[in-house]
This record gives C-alpha cells, structure tokens and sequence, in this order.
C-alpha cells in the first residue's frame, strides 16, 4: 500500500537508535495478539507492565475513518434492506385485497353460517402471517446458504464474466471474506416478520368488514 510505503521504513533497531539518538531506548513497541476483539482485556495489562505514563493506541484507534465509514454503510444496508421487505410487505397487502375481492361471496356464506367478523379477521391475519414467515425464513436460509459459499459464488461470476471481482491488488484482500452475526440476523428476522404481520392487519380487517348482503346480491 503505497500509504504505508510512504511513512514506513524497516531497519536494525541498533541503527534506528543511532540516527535518531536515543541510545539504548524505543519510542514505540507494536504488540501483536491472537485475538484483535480482545484488546480491551489486553491493553490494562499493557499499560501495568509498561507503567502510567504511557500513551496506548490500538488498530480500532488507528482505523477510526475506515471503520467510521463501515459504519455509515452497515446502517444504510440497513435502511435498504427494510425498504425492500417494505415493498414485499405491500406486495403481501396487495396480494390479500386481491384474495379477499375473490372469497368475497364465500365469506359471505361463513358469516350467514354464523362466523363472526373476529374469525374472518383471525382466517386473514393466520394467511398473511403464514406468507410472511415462509418468505421471511426462505430468505434467512438462502442468505445462510450464499454466506457460507460467498467465495465459491464469487469465483463462479468471475469465471461466468471472464473478469476478476473483487480484485486483490484493489481490495487487498485474496477471498472475499464473510462473517454472519447472530445479533443482526436476528434483527433482520423479527424486523421481516414484524413487518409482514402489521401488513396483514388492514386486508384481514377489511375481510372482517364484508357485508354478506352485499357480496352475496349478484350470486
């Protein structure tokens, strides 16, 4: 990276100390752990060995730009996903008016028969519902299933489209790397299911309203 070939430069650390005069002392020391989410439990200990008058910055620090930006983008990923269920949902509305415009007449018989408006609102609402969580878990599946093969699937496009995605000497990175969170999906999932069951209320509730006389007039 030319970032770090600029303000970057290798060297014994006998020479360094004699070029910048500082005799048998380190202005830095760079420590290297297993596990970089630990940093927190690590740098207490640091910051004990070395003593109190230090000044202590880790990658999270460093990288504070980079990461601030994956931020902004993870919350607009957001805000675009919801879009999209928003539309499935409307897609979910559109598809119940069009059910309860057909059962019109035999909703009407239930109601003669004695069903009352909660149970057609109850039938509606259940059918709905059922849309939405299929959809809901179908879409959690495959998005599990494409995860788990993000590299495979991304070798396939390049060798579909003859050209390299996600170009190493661009993107610095030799696989295209996936981590799925528990916490965000989760999120996603009751947010999809949430969305689908608000969505059935006003088609279920207008199949509750139905008068029998009506839809039955033409019959």
């Amino acid at each position: 990276m030319s970032e770090y070939d600029a303000s970057i430069i290798f060297m014994p650390l006998g020479q360094a100390q004699a070029y910048f005069n500082a005799g048998d002392k380190v202005q830095s020391i760079e420590v290297f752990i297993d596990h970089p989410d630990d940093v927190d439990a690590i740098i207490p200990a640091i910051r004990a060995a070395a003593g109190e008058d230090i000044q202590i910055s880790d990658w999270r620090q460093n990288n504070r730009t980079f990461f601030s930006a994956l931020e902004v983008e993870r919350n607009v990923m957001f805000m675009i996903l919801t879009l999209i269920v928003i539309v499935a949902a409307l897609n979910i509305i559109s598809g119940l008016i069009m059910l309860v415009k057909d059962k019109g007449p035999d909703i009407a018989i239930l109601r003669t028969m004695g069903a009352t408006s909660g149970a057609i609102m109850r039938i509606f609402f259940m059918t709905g519902a059922a849309i939405g969580t299929v959809g809901t878990f179908a879409g959690v599946f495959l998005g599990v299933v494409v995860c788990l093969n993000i590299e495979s699937i991304r070798q396939f496009f390049s060798w579909v489209s003859g050209t390299v995605l996600f170009d190493p000497q661009l993107y610095f990175l030799s696989t295209l790397p996936a981590e799925m969170s528990f916490g965000e999906t989760m999120t996603v999932v009751v947010m999809a299911l949430t969305l689908s069951f608000i969505a059935t209320i006003f088609p279920a509730w207008r199949a509750s309203r139905l008068d029998p006389v009506q839809a039955l007039r033409y019959e």
